[in-house]
């Protein structure tokens, strides 16, 4: 006999869709018949499978070892999490509830991974989760905490996560129905003295991994809409706010070099030679965008302190 007992990352869901991630090798024939004879009870009685799991809920198991393993399918047996040696210095938590957690991203960190080798935020997430008991073996089995919106590899600021099933519902709902405004700031070439709304279209290409602005809309491209609000400015640089109003692939860095003020540091769509020129004076090699406030609904606006290299320029 086993016993599972339920944490708040398998609450609020059915006994009988439970069940079937839980033992996925399992027909769900062989599940309701277990059910029927009491094979499978929840909290000591038989159970139909409809009822509606909350936390701390006992679930028996009445097979062999060997059934069990089975059922749940080997390959999810084994336990891989590990704790990177720089936690507490790259994986900065801004918001965290028994749901959902926010970090301050840094840079030079994916938000997932793109190849099995690389070492992502969402590594990090697993591992601060790890540290501090809240996940295990029979948890990850069930649900596996994941970063929720990405950011690029050098543009730092804040990354949601899901800690539960509850949390990945409640955020993927927010980011679909477009509940999660957002607010970035970076540095960009030139003096911007005025708000403007910029509206344009844009196409990605997909073998270079690029997008291009155009002011006229062609049979593949996308409108963009970004607001934009100079906050201050030194030399020929300039701090801005900047409002997405559309989600696109790289839209802010593309639509601020289209209008001739790209973002410094950006060696895909900057000025080469000012790039070349912020480097050698103040070591900055990445470019100069920052996630800086994200609002969500009941939780409210959670803001990501910008690097101090935005304090080196301006």
């Amino acid at each position: 006999m086993r016993e599972i007992i339920i944490d708040t990352a398998s609450e609020n869901q059915r006994f009988d869709k439970f069940l079937k991630k839980y033992f996925k090798e399992a027909s769900s024939g062989f599940l309701y018949k277990m059910l029927r004879k009491k094979n499978i009870v929840l909290n000591g009685k038989k159970a139909t499978g409809n009822e509606i799991l909350k936390n701390k809920d006992v679930i028996k198991v009445f097979f062999s070892e060997e059934t069990f393993l089975k059922m749940m399918g080997k390959e999810d047996t084994s336990f891989k999490v590990f704790v990177p040696d720089d936690l507490e210095k790259r994986f900065v938590v801004i918001y965290e509830d028994k749901d959902i957690l926010a970090v301050n991203k840094p840079k030079n960190l994916l938000s997932q991974k793109a190849w099995q080798k690389d070492v992502s935020l969402n590594e990090y997430l697993l591992g601060y989760l790890y540290k501090k008991k809240e996940i295990s073996k029979e948890s990850l089995h069930l649900f596996r905490p994941s970063v929720m919106n990405r950011l690029d590899r050098n543009t730092t600021g804040i990354v949601l996560c899901a800690k539960t099933l509850k949390g990945a519902q409640f955020l993927s709902q927010a980011i679909k129905e477009k509940d999660t405004p957002k607010i970035y700031h970076c540095i960009c070439k030139g003096v911007i003295d005025k708000e403007m709304l910029l509206k344009d279209y844009l196409v990605k290409e997909e073998k270079e991994n690029k997008v291009f602005v155009s002011n006229e809309e062609t049979p593949n491209s996308k409108e963009i809409v970004t607001g934009i609000k100079p906050l201050k400015h030194k030399d020929d640089m300039t701090l801005l706010e900047v409002r997405l109003y559309t989600g696109r692939t790289h839209q802010i860095r593309a639509h601020l070099s289209f209008i001739g003020h790209p973002v410094l540091g950006d060696y895909k769509y900057g000025d080469e030679s000012l790039n070349r020129r912020i480097k050698e004076t103040y070591g900055i090699s990445s470019q100069m965008l920052h996630a800086y406030e994200i609002a969500l609904p009941g939780v409210g606006d959670i803001v990501a302190e910008a690097p101090l290299e935005f304090s080196k320029l301006i």
